[in-house]
């Protein structure tokens, strides 16, 4: 669905490149997520894939297309949900989903469907300017999908959004994602990361450095022990043991019997961990 290669950017009247040398592709069906710091790359990265920058060097092509060469048409297939939802203010949530809409030549979605399925039905015909950011945020997620996209980059879509609504729109990706559509997708939450993503790359300093699936960043960042807390003598107690003989290990064994246990779990890296390693940054 994306294949980059060599890519290069430059911005107008700047000396160093934005983005050096990028390499990477996006299979149909799949799930990428796009990870970096600040001000590494991820919204030039982006905007060159949906076409917004076109004077890049090296090849981008989408569908096979290469994004330079690209008409209107390119569009039909595409869907787009930015950080910052944009809407009318004085326009009702069903007036902007129509309006939108009718810049495709193809057929698009029920719009009430789309309303229902992340739980904005009830306020179809409310002025956006009413809105919380929460429900301009579900109200954007639902413009990304009108055209029947194949492809849609999806920039932080659980941002500023309750637990309830961030875990319906975790799962309608997944779902559109068993339905067979690409997902792009671009955030700072690991969380979302872990739990959505096939694969993710990390981009540093206009540079990808890292390229691999969520579980196998994790296990090779990770300690092969196993950490055991229980309860002795009324306090807690924490014990590790490496994993590798874990069968073998005898006060292990005697703990599963004599004790009182309260958790047991391998010691891997959280996403968020290689996130720092990798870009020497926290999260903000």
């Amino acid at each position: 669905m994306i294949e980059v290669t060599n890519l290069n950017f430059t911005y107008p009247g700047n000396k160093n490149p934005t983005l050096y040398d990028l390499n990477f592709s996006v299979g149909n069906g799949e799930i990428f997520g796009f990870l970096g710091p600040s001000g590494a790359g991820k919204s030039t990265t982006q905007n060159i894939l949906i076409g917004i920058l076109k004077n890049y060097e090296g090849s981008v092509k989408i569908r096979g297309e290469e994004i330079r060469k690209t008409t209107p048409d390119f569009y039909e297939h595409l869907g787009v949900a930015f950080e910052f939802p944009n809407f009318y203010s004085k326009f009702t949530a069903l007036e902007n989903l129509q309006y939108f809409a009718s810049m495709y030549s193809g057929e698009t979605e029920n719009l009430k469907d789309l309303l229902e399925m992340v739980g904005l039905l009830s306020d179809a015909d409310t002025r956006v300017s009413a809105f919380s950011k929460g429900m301009r945020m579900r109200l954007n997620f639902c413009r990304a999908f009108l055209n029947h996209p194949e492809l849609v980059f999806l920039d932080e879509p659980t941002a500023g959004l309750d637990p309830v609504n961030a875990r319906k729109i975790r799962e309608i990706i997944l779902q559109k994602k068993a339905e067979g559509l690409t997902v792009f997708l671009t955030t700072h939450n690991m969380e979302v990361a872990d739990t959505l993503c096939d694969r993710v790359g990390f981009i540093v300093n206009g540079k990808i450095v890292l390229v691999d699936s969520p579980r196998a960043l994790k296990l090779h960042d990770g300690k092969k022990i196993v950490r055991v807390e229980y309860q002795e003598n009324g306090t807690m107690q924490i014990s590790d043991f490496p994993l590798e003989t874990l069968g073998q290990e005898e006060e292990f064994l005697k703990l599963l019997h004599s004790v009182n246990i309260e958790t047991i779990h391998t010691q891997e890296a959280s996403l968020e961990d290689v996130f720092i390693k990798t870009t020497g940054q926290q999260l903000r």
